[in-house]
């Protein structure tokens, strides 16, 4: 494991759902901030943001399950991402934090972190939305978030690329493949005209590939479907608890209380935005995956134009939100434009505090 930075430790706590690493900075007595990881990442991912923690302020950065240093266990993915905001909530639990907290989620972490407010509104002083999946899951919906199918086909563990599974699963560590995770991180996580330094590259890529791969880690399982293109969710793992077969959070409308909420996301992100390179739609309309019935029938997924949908709702029922738009930034503005990110992201914590 690679040295921490000044300031950040790392922490190894057992809770009773789960054995969780997490890393934190700041003072013990000070506003807790949970950041919550996304898909295929650790909290190392928020070394940046944990090293400007201010004074008065607690930072928590916990390894989802199957991640990182923490347990090595399979989600239930029928329960949409609520294993993820339930193991969440049992480490504050644990180490003593039962008041309200400021949150913030990456991508995946994003959809948690709105399942947390669902289900603990009390508990929540923030959002803060990194480029989140859409309210209504990842992939197969309209832009109302009605399925194109009724088995929401095209979505969960079968969309899961079979060479970039293979190249995790060898643990490739270099960049002879475009399915190799260093250069998936390079054209996915941030934007590619941003050259990330070498030693934290290299912690990056080694901790991801600590992941739980296969069907009860990443990718999941699949099952076979009539419907276009061939399969349909299974029960395990990451990408089926991002299916929207068990992923709606569109529910953060009708919470009560309803706290400020700040959503960032950056113009250059192929992971999540109108029209997604990972979309099963999107690689139908370009032909790359066959028989692709069309628009109507199968559009491309309206992420981004979903989250404002819902973000505008939450507004209008007494809520409010701020949209922080990131120029060439990619799926992760907190790491290529992180002197920009923070500046916002704390002084948005702050007015909330």
């Amino acid at each position: 494991m690679s040295s921490m930075p000044a300031g950040i430790s790392l922490h190894i706590t057992e809770t009773p759902r789960l054995r969780m690493r997490w890393a934190s900075a700041g003072s013990v007595e000070g506003t807790p901030v949970v950041l919550v990881h996304g898909n295929l990442a650790t909290c190392r991912f928020y070394d940046d943001q944990l090293t400007a923690c201010p004074d008065g302020y607690r930072f928590i950065a916990p390894d989802m399950r199957g991640f990182g240093g923490s347990e090595k266990l399979a989600i239930d993915a029928t329960r949409g991402l609520r294993d993820w905001a339930d193991d969440t909530m049992g480490l504050l639990d644990t180490i003593g934090i039962d008041g309200p907290a400021h949150f913030v989620g990456w991508s995946t972490g994003g959809g948690a972190i709105m399942q947390i407010l669902i289900d603990h509104p009390d508990r929540v002083a923030s959002l803060t939305l990194i480029d989140p999946v859409s309210p209504y899951g990842f992939g197969g919906t309209h832009r109302d978030g009605s399925p194109c199918t009724p088995d929401h086909a095209g979505t969960g563990g079968g969309a899961g690329n079979p060479e970039f599974v293979a190249q995790m699963t060898a643990g490739n560590t270099g960049t002879d493949s475009p399915f190799a995770i260093r250069n998936v991180m390079r054209t996915s996580y941030w934007s590619p005209a941003y050259s990330m330094p070498e030693a934290q590259e290299n912690m990056l890529v080694e901790e991801v590939l600590s992941s739980l791969m296969g069907e009860e880690g990443y990718p999941g399982d699949a099952t076979p479907s009539e419907h276009w293109p061939g399969f349909a969710p299974g029960t395990t793992g990451i990408l089926n608890a991002l299916s929207p077969k068990y992923l709606n959070t569109a529910g953060i409308v009708d919470v009560d209380p309803k706290p400020p909420i700040m959503w960032h996301h950056g113009t250059a992100d192929v992971v999540i935005n109108d029209g997604s390179a990972w979309d099963p739609a999107l690689l139908g309309q370009q032909g790359i995956i066959p028989d692709w019935p069309g628009e109507d029938a199968y559009p491309v997924q309206q992420m981004v134009s979903q989250t404002r949908d819902v973000l505008d709702a939450y507004a209008a029922n007494g809520g409010s939100y701020e949209e922080v738009v990131h120029p060439d930034a990619g799926h992760g503005p907190h790491l290529d434009h992180t002197e920009e990110f923070n500046a916002r992201f704390l002084a948005f914590i702050r007015a909330a505090s």
